[in-house]
This record gives C-alpha cells, sequence and structure tokens, in this order.
C-alpha cells in the first residue's frame, strides 16, 4: 500500500478543488501572490511551518528530521494565454492561463506535503520548494537557489504534465529529458535604396535572407547532430514598400541543445557564423545571444530512484520518454545537486491530446492523485536506497 493512500482516501476531493481553484485564479511570473498564500495558508493548517520568500511569491516547507533532505519542486505560475477549453473553472483573468499544468504541478505537491505530515515519523528529511516564474527565462529557479532552496539538499525531484501519457504512467529517462533553449535577436542597418539599384546600398532584405538560411544550416554542420541542437527563427521585420530597400531589419529565434557542453559553445559559436554570413553584404548588425536555461539531465540514479517509486504505482506505471526541444529552468537545481524530472501522464485515453501551451490544454484530473502517490514513494525511497 503506498503511503498517500490513506490521505488520498480522506482527501481525494481537495485535489480537484484546490486544482481547479488555482486553475480559475491564475498569476502570471514572479507575480504569484495569491496562490502563494494559498499554499502557504494550507501547509500550515496542517501544522507546518512554509518559508514565504521576502517577494510574496515562493515557498519553502521541510518536513521531517534535520539532515540531507530530498527536496520536491512545483512551479506555480500561469501563461499569458487567453484559456478556451470552455471548462466549468475556466480562468477568470483575461489573457492569462494555466495552459501548462503548473496548477496540478502545485496542487500535487501541496497534497504530497500533506500526506507526509500525516505520517507519524519520516526516514530523512523532505523539502517542498513551490516555485515562481518558471515560464520565464532564465527563471524562478535561480530566485529559489538564491533564496536557499537547495541548502541540506542532497536530490531533488519534479513532475509535469505531458499530455501523451494516459492516466497512471509517469515516464522518465536517464539523461537530457529537456533542451537548453536561448534566444537569438538579430538587428541589421543599412543605408537602404531604390530596388532598382540595389548595387548602390547594402541589400539589407537579402543580408535577412542569407543569414535566415545560413545560420541554421552553417550551425548544423559545426554541431555534432547527436546533441539533437536545433536554430529555428520565430519572427522578422524589415520593410514596407516593395520598392524601397529598407534601413533597418530584425530576427528573433531559438537555439536548443540537448547537450550541457554544446550549450557553453553555442554564443560564440553563433557569433562566428553571423559575422561570416554577412562580411560580404556590407550590411552593419548587432547580434543580441541571450542564455536561457540549461538543459534537464537526469542523473542516472536519482532516475533509478524515481523509476523504483513508479513501479511501486503498478506494474504499467513506468513509461519511456522521449527527449523534449522545449526548456526547464528545473536544470538550475541541477546545477548543483543530482536529481531528475519525470513526466506524468494527464491523458484521459479518450480524445485528441491537448498540448501544452495551447489555450486548449486541460487534463484528467485522476492523474493529480496518481502525482501524489508518485512524490510520496519518491520523497520516502520507496524500493530504492535511503538519502546519501
Amino acid at each position: 500500500m503506498n503511503p498517500a493512500d490513506a490521505w488520498i482516501a480522506a482527501h481525494g476531493a481537495d485535489l480537484v478543488t484546490w486544482r481547479r481553484r488555482i486553475h480559475m485564479h491564475p498569476e502570471l511570473a514572479r507575480q504569484e501572490f495569491e496562490t502563494t498564500k494559498f499554499v502557504a495558508e494550507t501547509l500550515t493548517a496542517a501544522g507546518l511551518s512554509p518559508v514565504v520568500l521576502p517577494g510574496g511569491s515562493g515557498v519553502i516547507c521541510d518536513i521531517g528530521p534535520a539532515g540531507p533532505r530530498v527536496a520536491l519542486r512545483a512551479d506555480m505560475d500561469a501563461l499569458p494565454l487567453t484559456e478556451f477549453t470552455g471548462a466549468e473553472y475556466s480562468s477568470t483573468v483575461p489573457g492569462v492561463s494555466h495552459a501548462c499544468g503548473h496548477d496540478a504541478h502545485t496542487t500535487v505537491l501541496l497534497a504530497t506535503g500533506l500526506a507526509l505530515a500525516s505520517l507519524d515519523s519520516l526516514p530523512h528529511g523532505v523539502r517542498l520548494i513551490f516555485q515562481p516564474a518558471e515560464e520565464v527565462m532564465p527563471g524562478g529557479a535561480l530566485d529559489m537557489v538564491a533564496a536557499g532552496a537547495l541548502e541540506s539538499v542532497s536530490q531533488i525531484y519534479a513532475l509535469h504534465c505531458d499530455p501523451r501519457l494516459e492516466v497512471g504512467r509517469v515516464g522518465i529517462r536517464v539523461g537530457a529529458i529537456t533542451s537548453a533553449a536561448d534566444t537569438v535577436e538579430l538587428r541589421l542597418d543599412s543605408a537602404g535604396g531604390h530596388t532598382s539599384r540595389p548595387h548602390l546600398t547594402s541589400d539589407l532584405v537579402y543580408a535577412l535572407g542569407t543569414v535566415i538560411t545560413g545560420l541554421p544550416g552553417l550551425l548544423s554542420r559545426r554541431v555534432d547532430p547527436r546533441t539533437s541542437t536545433v536554430m529555428v527563427w520565430g519572427a522578422v521585420v524589415a520593410g514596407q514598400a516593395p520598392n524601397a530597400i529598407p534601413q533597418k531589419g530584425m530576427l528573433t529565434g531559438t537555439v536548443r541543445t540537448g547537450d550541457h557542453e554544446t550549450w557553453a559553445l553555442l554564443e560564440p559559436l553563433v557569433q562566428e557564423i553571423v559575422a561570416g554570413v554577412l562580411a560580404p553584404t556590407g550590411v552593419k548588425y548587432e547580434v543580441h545571444y541571450r542564455r536561457g536555461v540549461p538543459p534537464v539531465v537526469n542523473d542516472e540514479h536519482a532516475t533509478r530512484r524515481f523509476e523504483a517509486a513508479i513501479r511501486s504505482l503498478g506494474p504499467d506505471a513506468l513509461a519511456d520518454t522521449a527527449q523534449s526541444g522545449g526548456g526547464e529552468d528545473f536544470s538550475w537545481y541541477l546545477e548543483h545537486v543530482p536529481g531528475a524530472m519525470a513526466r506524468l501522464g494527464v491523458w484521459s485515453g479518450v480524445g485528441p491530446q491537448l498540448d501544452i501551451h495551447q489555450p486548449t490544454f486541460d487534463l484528467d484530473e485522476r492523474a493529480l492523485a496518481v502525482g501524489v502517490r508518485t512524490m510520496t514513494a519518491l520523497a520516502l525511497g520507496l524500493g530504492d536506497d535511503p538519502v546519501a
């Protein structure tokens, strides 16, 4: 029997109530004040002593004895997206919604904390980390680390909703499970001119076209393809008239990789390639390269520990999962301590798989109890070695 089962049997309805409350009142990054207050008050009512970060968003709460702790993390912020699910518990905040499942992450961790607190004793300390601002770069995980969230922590774990997995299944893999995500902004300047006389000026639009294809293409020839490195442009702005070569233009895009060593090399490599591609055009330019987050690279021992917890749910609970090209700031914690992230199945098994970061995203709320059982088993180290 899972140690969380008794708590779920008595309080299972709270899972849905809490999740819907948070879902209806989403808050953007570093504005999670009401969510923070709700989490802190709920933990306090259970006899725990949560600590709210000085800025008013973010909570740290310790359970159990002192010493090396297992940390469990959930993110709380929503996205600037208008919800189109039509659910009775839809967002009440115009232009903001929990389209990434952070309402579920927060609910699962809150219930896990209460389930652990209901036990007579714990074999080791556990730290709950309710983090703000995952959806903005470089991420609220850095705020939590700066606030001391990892002090005395020996391992850290997290779950993330996955609409490609059916409820009851949890996916994990050793190694990179998400990618580093950086942003490239390229601003170009030219004297401009008439399109009938391109030889008398620097053709800014031609230069844009050259770098649009040249940078991704050459980058793919300079980086090992096994690192899953990809560069994609998302926006291009230049000109207004069909017969006028514009004076200014801008490109923005992202560079992603699943390899930590490659991530460290990308910025100078992008600068070098852009310089080489644009040199013959005569166009002036500025490259603004913004590093985002490292890839989430699951530690092997931590992954095996997670697998043991997942297997404790049943013989079919453990699932394989592919590496994602998306970024996740959970990676910043892994720069300091070993850990792992797994994917919580939230698809009902019937109908379309509604992807995250879409205004139609919703989840099967049966997944909440699965998440609590998984995280409780993980915190207690069921089926695996004790905390080192």
